[in-house]
């Protein structure tokens, strides 16, 4: 699995259901998460690979091995594979995020 943003590319957001149908679709099983506005996670990893995507707000995962930030916004996804290192940053208005693991 590569790290890898897909952008929704629809002009109206999706809901939750819809996209928890996308990733049952996908054999995975999704369980919704959200934070504050500003809250911040330190750098860390995993033991495993994650399928994010934004319901509502939005939330910028850095990557400081590849010197590189991805923003996701509701419908976007971010495929992020096992080891890798990040932190996040929720934007101003919180986030909801649907998350499941390969």
């Amino acid at each position: 699995m590569d790290i890898h943003l897909t952008l929704w590319s629809l002009p109206e957001p999706p809901t939750e259901a819809a996209l928890s149908r996308l990733m049952q679709a996908e054999d995975l099983y999704p369980y919704s998460w959200s934070n504050a506005p500003h809250d911040v996670y330190a750098a860390h990893s995993h033991t495993y690979d994650k399928v994010i995507y934004a319901v509502s707000g939005f939330i910028s995962f850095r990557l400081p091995a590849e010197n590189r930030t991805l923003t996701l916004h509701p419908g976007d996804r971010l495929d992020l594979p096992a080891g890798t290192v990040h932190d996040a940053v929720v934007g101003s208005e919180g986030v909801v995020c649907l998350e499941a693991h390969r």
